[in-house]
């Protein structure tokens, strides 16, 4: 009986010593990670809400591949082909430097438009936390129109253009979160440099705000919205904010994006100053969108 009693003795010993050593242990570790961070991922699935940029960024060592096309119609075109009497494609590839930094290059046939971007997430959506509510993106585009004019298409031009009046530059800061994992939206302040104006009274510098939404249906497919506001737009010519609405439709790594808009173009200053038409139904005024995004995996490592 006394045997029993000091070997169970023992054993309460030898346990309380190990459970203040696993208690000193958390501890230990609890000082050193106070507050390990959750992030909110996927706030919009794709780079692009609609027609815009979303605070997305593709993983480090992943290449995207885009096909962006625009499909629409002219008043009184003579010579309406089988889908529609005008065509716009963009050809872009952007890659994952960093899981935070990504680059893009681009070209649209549309006004001979080359472009190129960088995009970095300075701010990441924490998940049930107030530290840090929303996610924000830095995005700086860079656009140059190589077409003879030097101007846009939609407007006419003039016929010596030097480089610097071909070029434009768009800034933008894009605040996003993730109400649920359903809802998403997004406000985009934005800021255009031109190198040259159509007109005296236009100006060459532009205040924007875009805003977006994301709403997931079920599954793998989303209806989104997008809409573009000019505070000091154009005054040469008449423009109008661009719209889009739209169904975006993930496939794995491939997402398909079919979109009812008013822009032509697929080049930030493009569509956000120079949308020459409303949106709505009559001739000349919709604008079928269709984006095809592949992702290539060419690290398998995660840093």
């Amino acid at each position: 009986m006394k045997n029993s009693i000091f070997f169970l003795l023992c054993i309460l010993c030898v346990g309380y010593h190990n459970l203040a050593q696993s208690q000193d242990l958390l501890k230990t570790l609890e000082q050193e990670y106070p507050d390990t961070p959750q992030y909110e991922i996927a706030t919009f699935k794709s780079t692009r809400i609609a027609i815009g940029h979303s605070v997305e960024n593709r993983r480090k060592g992943v290449l995207q591949i885009m096909a962006m096309n625009r499909y629409w119609n002219v008043p009184n075109h003579d010579g309406q082909t089988f889908i529609a009497d005008k065509w716009s494609a963009r050809i872009a590839l952007e890659y994952g430097i960093s899981n935070r930094l990504s680059t893009g290059f681009g070209w649209t046939t549309f006004e001979d438009v080359y472009d190129g971007f960088l995009k970095y997430n300075l701010i990441r959506q924490r998940k049930n936390s107030k530290k840090s509510l929303f996610s924000v993106t830095l995005f700086q585009n860079a656009s140059y129109r190589s077409e003879s004019n030097g101007r846009s298409a939609v407007y006419g031009g003039f016929e010596d253009t030097s480089f610097q009046d071909r070029l434009a530059f768009t800034s933008q800061v894009l605040i996003a979160r993730k109400f649920t994992p359903q809802f998403s939206a997004q406000i985009s302040p934005t800021y255009i440099h031109r190198g040259a104006s159509l007109a005296d009274e236009d100006p060459n510098n532009h205040f924007a705000v875009g805003i977006g939404g994301r709403y997931k249906l079920g599954g793998h497919v989303s209806i989104v919205s997008e809409y573009y506001y000019v505070a000091n737009p154009i005054k040469s010519v008449d423009t109008f904010g661009a719209f889009a609405l739209g169904v975006n439709w993930e496939l794995s790594d491939i997402m398909l994006q079919f979109h009812m808009t008013n822009a032509w173009s697929t080049v930030e200053d493009v569509f956000i100053l120079q949308t020459p038409n409303n949106f709505n139904f009559q001739d000349g005024n919709f604008t079928f969108g269709f984006t095809a995004t592949f992702a290539l995996h060419l690290s398998q490592k995660n840093p």
